[in-house]
């Protein structure tokens, strides 16, 4: 993983997160080249266009919500759109992609779990750079940090208050007991 500095666009992050569902494709699917092309492009604007109001990249939190594109037991409505345009059903996509993925496409961050119970991977990470800073790539340690100090290391980010405050929904493994009057 390469660590960046950049200014908050948020390109980088939608080609990382399209670029990251457009490989399952090519992978497990019978999808062309020009679908798959067609596909992504299509993605990456409607990310775009979606997210263009929702991202803040003095806070990159904010709006993690909105931003997070989730499969489970419905299809994520942006990658149905994009989906539909090559001529793949919701069917097709449920076949194609994981059954289980969430995919947080945040400032500096874009990041992914598979399953309810997976790890959360970091896909894309950049830093934001200080104002009159040329953006340039910045020499990363094996684990992804620069060797310097930033603002940014002393930040956790939202997947890390994920780990941090624990789960957000019951494991599989839960017993339920009903109280009546």
């Amino acid at each position: 993983m390469h660590t960046l500095c950049a200014r908050g666009t948020m390109k980088p992050e939608i080609t990382a997160a399209v670029g990251f569902l457009t490989r399952f494709l090519r992978v497990k699917g019978h999808v062309n080249d020009r679908q798959v092309q067609t596909f992504s492009q299509s993605l990456q604007d409607i990310l775009a266009e979606q997210y263009k109001h929702h991202w803040f990249p003095d806070r990159p939190c904010k709006g993690s919500g909105y931003r997070c594109i989730r499969i489970n037991h419905k299809m994520d409505p942006l990658v149905g759109q994009a989906g539909q345009r090559i001529g793949l059903t919701i069917q097709q996509l449920y076949l194609l992609l994981p059954s289980e993925l969430t995919l947080w496409v945040d400032p500096f961050e874009v990041s992914y779990r598979i399953g309810e119970d997976g790890s959360i991977c970091v896909l894309y990470e950049s830093q934001p750079c200080p104002p009159g800073m040329p953006m340039t790539a910045a020499a990363s340690s094996p684990s992804g940090t620069s060797g310097t100090m930033s603002p940014m290391d002393s930040h956790i980010s939202c997947k890390e208050e994920l780990m941090v405050l624990g789960r957000t929904s019951p494991s599989k493994t839960y017993n339920m007991m009903t109280v009546s009057s």
